[in-house]
C-alpha cells in the first residue's frame, strides 16, 4: 500500500489525483494528509471520502469551518502555514504530491525531501525560484523527486534505463490559445479568452502563463535542474496537438519520444505510482488520423519565454525575480487590472528594478519573493493607475 499526502488536494492536479486513486484497486492508496489553501468545502468534502489521518487549511481563518465539518469524523484538522509544512513531513507519507501554486510551496516541500520521501513535483515554482537549494537537500536526504509537468515526466520517462546521459531535451508546448495571434490581436485578449486552454484542463495561474509562454519558461529553468542539463542543450518547441510530450536526444542523434492524448492523469498516475503502468480508463491515441506538426517559438511576440531563459543565463536568484514578478502581474492581468500585454511589461519593469544576486540560498529565494512582490505592485500603480 501507498501512503500519500496531497499537498493541494482541491485544486486541478490534487483532484485529477484524487480520482486515480478512486480508481486504483482497493488497498493500492492510502491518505495521510489532504491540504488545501481556501477551498475548505472541498478539502471537508474529499476529507470525509478519502479519510486522511490529518486535514490542513492553508488560510487560518477558515479553521473553525473546517474543525466542524469534520467533527466527529476522527480526522485531525489544523490551519495555518506551519501546520501544512508539519503535514508534508508527517513519517506515515511514502509519497508527498506536492502541487502548490507559487512560492507557497517551497517549504513544504523541502521538509517532505528533509524527511527522504518520494516527491511527486507539480510545483514549477519549487524549483524556478530554489532549484539549486531543492536538488542540493534531495542529494542530502536521499529523497527522489519524481515529475508530474507532463513535459518532464516525458523526459523522466525516457530516460529511465538509459546509461548515456542526453545531448538534448527537446520541450514541447502547445503554444497556448494565441499562438496564431497578431501583437495588435494580443493586445485586446481577456482574462477569460486566456482561461481558455486548447488543450489542456489546468488550474488559472498556468493556463494564464501558458498564454504567454511563461510557463515553457518555467519547464526550462526546471529541466536544467531536474537532469542537470545546461541551458544551452534545452531547446523548446511548439508542437499545437499537444501529443508528443517532450524528446531526449542522444549523442548519436538517436531521438526518443513519449506521445499520448494530452491528459494530465497519465503523468500523475506515473508519479503515484511510482513507474508502475496501472489499467486506467484514459483516452488513447488514435493513429491512423494522427498529425503533428512543430515549429519555433516566437521571442518577439511572446517575451515571457525569453525572459525565463535570460534569468536562467544570468542564474542566482535572478529567476526567483522574474517568478515572483510573473505571479503578481499575472494575478493583475486575471482582476482585469492590467492587459495581457501588461504581463510581459511589468516583468520586464521589475527585472530591470531588482539587482539580482547569486546567492541561491532559501531565505534569500523567501525574501526575494517578498520584495519583488513589492515591486510589481509598485510598478502597476506606476504604470497603470498613475
Amino acid at each position: 500500500m501507498k501512503k500519500l499526502t496531497i499537498l493541494g488536494a482541491t485544486g486541478s492536479i490534487g483532484t485529477q489525483a484524487l480520482d486515480i486513486v478512486r480508481e486504483s484497486t482497493e488497498g493500492t492508496f492510502s491518505l495521510v494528509a489532504l491540504t488545501a489553501c481556501h477551498n475548505v468545502a472541498s478539502l471537508i468534502s474529499l476529507s470525509l471520502e478519502f479519510r486522511p489521518l490529518v486535514a490542513v487549511i492553508a488560510d487560518e481563518s477558515l479553521y473553525s469551518v473546517l474543525k466542524d465539518g469534520l467533527a466527529g469524523s476522527g480526522i485531525r484538522t489544523a490551519a495555518g502555514r506551519e501546520a501544512l509544512i508539519e503535514a508534508a513531513g508527517m513519517e506515515e507519507a511514502d509519497i508527498v504530491l506536492s502541487t502548490l501554486v507559487g512560492s507557497a510551496g517551497i517549504l513544504p516541500t523541502l521538509k517532505a525531501i528533509e524527511k527522504g520521501k518520494t516527491i511527486a513535483l507539480a510545483n514549477k515554482e519549487v524549483l524556478v525560484a530554489a532549484g539549486v537549494s531543492v536538488m542540493e537537500a534531495a542529494r542530502k536526504y536521499n529523497a527522489r523527486i519524481v515529475p508530474v509537468d507532463s513535459e518532464h515526466s516525458a523526459i523522466y520517462q525516457c530516460l529511465v534505463g538509459e546509461p548515456t546521459p542526453p545531448a538534448k531535451l527537446l520541450l514541447t508546448a502547445s503554444g497556448g490559445p494565441f499562438r496564431a495571434h497578431s501583437e495588435e490581436q494580443l493586445q485586446s485578449v481577456t482574462p477569460q479568452q486566456a482561461l481558455v486552454h486548447p488543450r489542456w484542463k489546468m488550474g488559472p495561474k498556468v493556463t494564464i502563463d501558458s498564454s504567454t509562454l511563461a510557463n515553457k519558461g518555467f519547464e526550462v529553468i526546471e529541466a536544467h535542474h531536474l537532469f542537470a542539463i545546461p541551458p544551452s542543450k534545452i531547446q523548446v518547441v511548439i508542437h499545437p496537438e499537444s501529443i508528443v510530450h517532450s524528446m531526449v536526444e542522444f549523442r548519436d542523434g538517436q531521438v526518443k519520444a513519449l506521445l499520448s492524448p494530452p491528459d494530465m492523469r497519465y503523468p500523475i498516475s506515473y508519479a503515484l505510482y511510482d513507474g508502475i503502468r496501472p489499467t486506467l480508463s484514459l483516452p488513447t491515441l488514435d493513429w491512423i488520423n494522427l498529425s503533428l506538426h512543430f515549429e519555433s517559438p516566437d521571442l518577439n511576440r511572446f517575451p515571457m519565454l525569453r525572459m525565463a531563459l535570460e534569468a536562467l543565463r544570468v542564474g542566482g536568484n535572478t529567476p526567483a525575480i522574474f517568478n515572483a514578478a510573473d505571479a503578481v502581474a499575472v494575478q493583475a492581468f486575471a482582476n482585469g487590472e492590467i492587459p495581457f500585454l501588461g504581463i510581459a511589461n511589468v516583468t520586464a519593469r521589475v527585472m530591470e528594478l531588482v539587482p539580482g544576486v547569486s546567492s541561491t540560498d532559501i531565505d534569500t529565494i523567501l525574501a526575494t519573493d517578498l520584495s519583488v512582490t513589492e515591486v510589481a505592485q509598485s510598478v502597476i500603480r506606476n504604470l497603470y493607475h498613475a
